[in-house]
């Protein structure tokens, strides 16, 4: 009979994904060591290969889960609301889950090219998955950028100020992911005069 897992598997083994992604997010992927991520968990080296089989494992789960995330994210939004209330809901959640896992966004977005190609390959068709949820509410908004060609173009200038909005927004500071969301939405949908300050009645 196979033995079963202990008690806490998932747990530790969450644990360690989640020190990893912090580990490859500051000092990326390539310089960080398996023995650098046991000691993080607190685990020996052959501890840590209990749960995962190597570091190419690590970041394949890494990016896996947070790519999982955001597809049921995008998943989870009606699609049968109107286009500018959709986008605007898709923008939130994507905005306040990146606030809480900005380790994994980070390693998903400048690490994914470490992964093999097939596994690459799955990483990216779900981030294509993702972007295409968007694409969809604004093909939907503005019809005539589409004829245009400018639709892709669009919702990558969107996720690019979504994705990288970790590089310039402290923690702790005067500004939260929650009050970002709907100006990011705002200037995204009607420019910078649409943009309402945090305590203007929307």
């Amino acid at each position: 009979m196979a033995r079963g897992r202990a008690p806490g598997y998932e747990d530790q083994r969450e644990h360690i994904l989640h020190q990893a992604a912090e580990l490859f997010a500051r000092a990326g992927y390539a310089a960080t060591s398996m023995n650098e991520v046991a000691s993080a968990c607190g685990l020996s080296k052959p501890a840590l290969y209990h749960y995962f089989k190597d570091k190419n494992a690590l970041l394949l789960e890494i990016c896996d889960a947070h790519i999982t995330r955001l597809i049921a994210l995008v998943d989870g939004v009606d699609p049968q609301l109107p286009a500018e209330p959709r986008l605007r809901l898709l923008i939130e959640r994507f905005v306040q889950e990146y606030a809480h896992a900005i380790n994994e966004h980070r390693v998903l977005t400048e690490d994914v090219r470490f992964l093999n190609e097939e596994d690459q390959e799955r990483i990216l068709n779900g981030e294509r998955q993702v972007v295409e949820s968007v694409a969809r509410a604004v093909r939907e908004l503005r019809p005539q950028t589409d004829q245009a060609g400018l639709t892709k173009a669009l919702t990558m200038l969107l996720f690019g100020m979504m994705n990288w909005m970790f590089t310039w927004l402290k923690p702790h500071g005067a500004l939260s992911y929650d009050t970002m969301a709907p100006v990011v939405a705002d200037l995204f949908l009607g420019g910078l005069g649409a943009v309402q300050t945090p305590g203007q009645k929307r």
